[in-house]
């Protein structure tokens, strides 16, 4: 069974164009989920305490992703970016939440993921900062 942990407070670091997100009012939330611009790239900077996830997908993948989802009650597939061994898997909940889940797969035996899931707030956020339009959302 996964757990997510559910991230609520939004920073805008304007100097490094990043946006973190992380929890607040939850004892021992230690996790975080960063976003930055890198040219055609977005860095992804998921951590929990001292371990962390970082990957980079193409941008335009990312966003084109974001504008394609279509919200589910049922979140057992979501959109895979990157590949087998390093990518983020993306699902949008019936109530606006984005679950992001950024994995590294060492082979057949194993693997290493960070679950999160953005509230709508900041989601919206997530999606105005990368100018995601999605229509299943705005419509």
């Amino acid at each position: 069974m996964r757990h997510y942990q559910r991230l609520d407070i939004v920073q805008y670091d304007k100097g490094r164009d990043t946006l973190t997100f992380s929890c607040e009012g939850v004892d021992g939330c230690a996790s975080d989920l960063t976003f930055g611009r890198e040219g055609m790239y977005l860095s992804i900077s998921a951590q929990h305490g001292p371990l962390e996830i970082a990957l980079r997908p193409r941008l335009r993948d990312v966003a084109s992703s974001l504008a394609d989802l279509k919200p589910t009650e049922h979140l057992g597939v979501m959109r895979m970016i990157g590949t087998g061994q390093a990518h983020v898997e993306l699902g949008l909940s019936t109530k606006g939440e984005l679950l992001i889940r950024t994995s590294i797969v060492a082979d057949a035996t194993g693997h290493f993921a960070m679950n999160t899931i953005l509230t709508p707030d900041a989601r919206t956020q997530l999606f105005e900062w990368l100018e995601v339009t999605n229509a299943a959302l705005d419509g």
